[in-house]
């Protein structure tokens, strides 16, 4: 039987990087593009294997995607300028990545009949809780405060609109993201807090008591892993929160829980008006509909980063190379 073969998008990234491992594992052929914005050694030990191949190129360029999807089965779309402060910095790069070029994309993906198209979207799609009690779902109504979640609500709102497509598209809201990558990131609230306080630095803390979903950037790539091989008529035009209903955290609990390998953390916490980002998330409908489970937890990410720092594995990680901006 012939190996499918699907092309990532932002393979060489945090999340795609680790997704490529997961989908060569599981008996994928797989190819990379990549701009290599942040470099490439995040690919290095997949180099030589058999089903791998990387092609570096812009999804700016129609001639780049053409040559990308030869041959194509699948695609999971994750390139994108990631995250508030990066496509703060670089609006103009922002909406012609995350937004048109997705979109151009997309339109060569129906043009060379590939069956699936996963793409990874954001929970910061919710912005605020209308109610601090409730929990928001995929019927919830969407408000995006940034210019990265503005990007993905409006590629979202573009892929449930090509109803006449024979392309099977799955949305999939990410949650924020933590753990341990080949292209390891410390710009991440529990990467960049268990790293500091394992450092003995003091942390300052903004709105200990606001909301956010957490889950480890493992299970974010196999969720899309999980969606290529599922039956199509369960995922087509369909839209998923990706997480756990249970890991939906604030800061002052994420402290807690550092202070669990940091005994002696020292952290000052520091009042602030309303955070539009304060938002918890019920993550049920993907469990339930598809059978996704998480393998990790916060706690567990946060020994391993612990972990990670105490060995002396990463000696630098306050560098540029371990941020997106």
């Amino acid at each position: 039987m012939q190996k499918e073969k699907v092309l990532v998008t932002g393979g060489a990234g945090y999340i795609g990087s680790v997704l490529t491992r997961i989908l060569l594992n599981e008996g994928f052929k797989v190819r990379v593009i990549d701009n290599l914005m942040f470099g490439g050694e995040a690919l290095i030990d997949v180099w030589t294997h058999p089903d791998f191949e990387f092609f570096k190129g812009d999804l700016r360029h129609t001639q780049d995607i053409k040559e990308a999807l030869k041959g194509i089965d699948h695609v999971c779309h994750l390139a994108a300028i990631v995250g508030e402060p990066p496509c703060k910095k670089y609006p103009q790069e922002t909406q012609e990545i995350n937004w048109l070029a997705s979109v151009k994309l997309y339109e060569q993906c129906e043009e060379a009949q590939i069956k699936r198209f996963v793409f990874a979207s954001t929970c910061s799609n919710y912005g605020k809780m209308p109610d601090p009690d409730l929990y928001l779902d995929e019927t919830s109504p969407l408000n995006p405060i940034s210019l990265y979640a503005e990007t993905k609500v409006n590629f979202e709102n573009y892929l449930l609109n090509q109803q006449k497509s024979s392309v099977c598209k799955t949305i999939l809201r990410f949650s924020t993201v933590y753990g341990i990558s080949s292209r390891m990131r410390f710009d991440l609230t529990v990467n960049e807090f268990t790293r500091d306080a394992t450092l003995g630095k003091e942390l300052l803390i903004y709105g200990e008591n606001f909301w956010r979903p957490y889950c480890h950037v493992y299970d974010l790539a196999n969720a899309m892993n999980l969606t290529l091989k599922t039956d199509a008529e369960l995922v087509a035009n369909e839209c998923f929160n990706v997480g756990n209903t249970e890991q939906n955290y604030t800061k002052k609990m994420l402290m807690d829980e550092i202070q669990k390998w940091v005994p002696d953390l020292r952290v000052t916490y520091k009042s602030m008006g309303e955070d539009p980002r304060d938002y918890r998330v019920n993550s049920d409908k993907i469990r339930d509909k598809i059978g996704f489970n998480i393998t990790r937890t916060v706690p567990m990410g946060v020994k391993e980063v612990n972990y990670l720092i105490k060995s002396g594995i990463l000696t630098d990680t306050y560098t540029a190379r371990y941020r997106n901006i």
